[in-house]
């Protein structure tokens, strides 16, 4: 392991530990942290096992839990999904706004990823329809990258369905394209995590170099499947 991340991840670990919250009960939290599908080690090197491990074990319950507490404790907010949540974002506490954002983006970004080998590739309707909006997959892959490498500090990039179009956009820190007050809104079909800790083990600072290489875990299954979905939804 390089000194880089043998450094890094126990000072991300201990800055998470100072925002630590008290843990409720598993039948008392609205919300859980949603056990991966595959092996810690699956994604590498693209995502290393321990990057992996502390990403989701660690930092996606570090979400849960402040949102759990959040929710709890403004009993306004109980009983409300994260899609309803995000449907009033723009009014929300940004304990619950930013927790909520994390949740469900990080929830988003494990199913989104498969083993190589595993993923698939684009169903003939996501095909086609990418061809329609970007030219090509060749082309709506370096766009993405473009998007993801020109997010300024921490965020995300996504490929969203607007209702009418496939389209490329980022978002800062824990936003996503199901906010209401999102420049372009839309049901998320793929999503990237570059936060610098979702890469650091592998590619240090390279965030272009690892957007580049994460077509190789992407799970066009589940792109599929949530664009086949989202494009019936009236």
């Amino acid at each position: 392991m390089s000194t880089f991340v043998s450094s890094f991840v126990p000072s991300l670990v201990l800055a998470l530990a100072a925002f630590a919250v008290p843990v409720m009960s598993a039948s008392e939290a609205p919300f859980s942290l949603p056990k991966l599908t595959y092996e810690l080690n699956a994604l590498e090197p693209v995502v290393d096992a321990q990057t992996l491990a502390m990403h989701h074990g660690q930092l996606h319950k570090t979400y849960i839990d402040a949102l759990n507490n959040a929710i709890m404790n403004d009993p306004k907010m109980e009983g409300l999904t994260l899609s309803a949540l995000f449907r009033s974002a723009s009014k929300l506490p940004p304990v619950v706004r930013d927790n909520a954002g994390g949740h469900y983006n990080h929830s988003f970004f494990w199913t989104i990823m498969a083993p190589k080998g595993t993923g698939g590739e684009p169903s003939p309707a996501l095909a086609a329809r990418i061809v329609t909006d970007f030219g090509s997959l060749e082309q709506m892959e370096e766009k993405f990258e473009k998007a993801g490498v020109a997010r300024v500090g921490s965020g995300w990039v996504w490929v969203v369905w607007t209702g009418s179009k496939l389209a490329i956009t980022s978002t800062r820190n824990q936003d996503n394209p199901l906010m209401d007050d999102m420049e372009i809104q839309g049901a998320p079909i793929l999503a990237n995590d570059v936060w610098e800790h979702a890469y650091s083990g592998t590619f240090q600072n390279r965030r272009g170099e690892y957007l580049k290489s994460w077509w190789s875990v992407v799970n066009w299954k589940e792109a599929n499947s949530r664009f086949a979905e989202a494009a019936l939804t009236k």
